[in-house]
């Protein structure tokens, strides 16, 4: 059984390349970890880039996972994406692959490797009446709240950049008080752990850069095709960032220049949450080994 490496890091790290570069080195298989490239036809604004999994060289398509399984308008949570892990990582040690978990969605990493045990949770109408109306304010302080008293780490701002996505956050926090799970019986997974870390203005300027360029190819095309197969405004700004407000600047409630302005701004602001976590997980006890480029990556491996 073939030990795995994961990658992560924040947003436009450059972390997907290095992790097709190991891959192909190797002869690794990529899981991705990251909660909106699971979503069918949302490419431009999730980063996809597909592309990046194929040698230009060779042409040879680096095998990924857990990329393009779900339709959008639906709630992929963790409990699946656990589960899909594990399916995909049981079938790349079958095969004598290596697997390479690479993303930035701490939280799916950091449920994998520990082996959190989880339980799908249902919707509470009730609660969802109660909350309806309060501001994103108000509900961060309430699951703030709930975590405290849950001594949970299943949360942070990562999750609630938008009411919906809040309140569903407290309906987790508030069943799972009231549902003690068991002894997790899921297994940790042993992984090495290469943390990408790229100078703060370098990624800031990386982050400008890719969201004009993601602009220009067509993301806001991106959002208005998802609104017109029938998908709500509202579960489009459920998943955040890109999708949070283009969706507005499209129903109007935003001028394209507010639009552009706050975009960048919260992926900014999200980078900075997603080292947060990181640098939250060792202090959880992980251990990540962090780079600045991928000759750093073959040196720890060599």
């Amino acid at each position: 059984m073939k030990r795995m490496i994961t990658i992560l890091g924040p947003t436009a790290s450059g972390k997907t390349a290095i992790a097709t570069h190991l891959a192909e080195r190797i002869g690794g298989e990529i899981i991705s970890a990251d909660s909106r490239q699971v979503y069918r036809r949302m490419d431009i604004g999730t980063g996809k880039d597909l592309s990046d999994y194929v040698n230009p060289e060779t042409g040879r398509h680096i095998p990924y996972h857990l990329i393009d399984i779900a339709e959008p308008g639906t709630k992929y949570n963790l409990f699946r994406y656990q589960e899909d892990f594990m399916k995909a990582y049981n079938d790349i040690q079958q095969r004598g692959a290596t697997p390479i978990l690479c993303g930035g969605t701490g939280l799916y990493i950091e449920s994998v490797l520990k082996g959190y045990n989880l339980s799908p949770v249902p919707q509470n109408p009730e609660l969802r009446e109660r909350l309806k109306g309060k501001s994103l304010e108000e509900l961060t302080a309430m699951l703030t709240e709930l975590k405290k008293m849950t001594g949970s780490a299943m949360h942070n701002k990562t999750d609630v950049d938008s009411c919906q996505r809040a309140i569903r956050a407290i309906e987790i926090e508030q069943y799972n008080m009231e549902h003690p799970t068991p002894l997790r019986e899921a297994p940790a997974i042993d992984s090495l752990i290469i943390g990408v870390d790229v100078d703060r203005e370098v990624r800031r300027e990386r982050i400008t850069r890719r969201l004009h360029a993601r602009l220009e190819e067509g993301m806001v095309d991106e959002i208005r095709g998802l609104l017109s197969e029938g998908i709500k405004p509202e579960d489009l700004i459920y998943y955040g960032l890109e999708y949070k407000f283009i969706t507005k600047y499209v129903i109007g409630e935003l001028t394209y220049d507010e639009m552009v302005r706050g975009l960048e701004i919260a992926i900014h602001q999200f980078a900075k949450r997603q080292m947060t976590w990181f640098r939250g997980m060792e202090r959880r006890g992980f251990k990540i080994n962090w780079i600045k480029d991928e000759q750093a990556l073959y040196n720890i491996l060599s």
